[in-house]
């Protein structure tokens, strides 16, 4: 991005027209190069994607390391192509990183939840905690910016969470999960606890049934001396 926005400088080409430019053949070239073009002389959007492109990244391939490459190239292709296939054509070009972005942190959020893995939870709750206030850029606040990248991103992100769910880190399985898999029925205690109660019951009322049956007869019989 970084080395884009100072070519840009350089060079007497108008970068913006590698955008997205949606629902035009002209337009396509922006799927594989719209992510890395940010407003010339604009140094703050650059800025705002720079940071949390880095962060989101870090945490995809250090939590997800079997299945990072391909949610990243994903998030950036299938973004590009939904936003150029579902984005009103008004004449702009649409740039930036800002849809991969909704996509990275859309899957580590969904991903986290559907997984079900306390480390990744965690993770979850930290994206929401920085970026929670981000939901509010897939709507059509502000006339230049690209809702509609934002919104293709998350929408995109929330797919990849839900495709890979099998796949890169799992819960780990607890002995009766594992033993059900491989058809080992594991003991039935509570049955096996509310039986030893039945039993010790009926011994019970056999004891109290035999105390009752049993019959104490006493004979007076007098001495001779008597």
């Amino acid at each position: 991005m970084w080395l884009v926005y100072w070519s840009d400088y350089l060079f007497v080409y108008d970068f913006h027209k590698l955008g997205v430019m949606p629902k035009t053949s002209n337009g396509l070239k922006g799927i594989f190069f719209m992510p890395w073009i940010h407003s010339h002389g604009d140094i703050r959007h650059l800025l705002n994607n720079s940071v949390p492109t880095f962060l989101l990244l870090t945490l995809l391939f250090y939590s997800y390391r079997e299945i990072a490459l391909r949610v990243f190239l994903l998030s950036w292709f299938v973004t590009g192509i939904l936003l150029w296939a579902v984005a009103k054509n008004n004449g702009a070009y649409h740039i930036g990183m800002s849809g991969v972005i909704y996509a990275l942190a859309a899957f580590l959020f969904t991903s986290g939840v559907l997984r079900k893995y306390l480390p990744l939870q965690a993770l979850s709750l930290f994206i929401v905690f920085l970026y929670g206030s981000m939901i509010w850029g897939i709507f059509p606040t502000e006339q230049h910016i690209s809702w509609e990248g934002h919104l293709s991103g998350m929408l995109v992100g929330i797919f990849l969470a839900f495709y890979y769910r099998k796949l890169g880190p799992q819960r780990p399985k607890y002995q009766y999960e594992i033993e059900k898999e491989l058809g080992i029925e594991p003991p039935d205690l509570e049955g096996q606890y509310w039986e030893q109660v039945r039993l010790a019951e009926e011994q019970q009322k056999l004891k109290e049934e035999q105390e009752k049956s049993i019959r104490i007869n006493y004979e007076i019989k007098k001495s001779e001396n008597n």
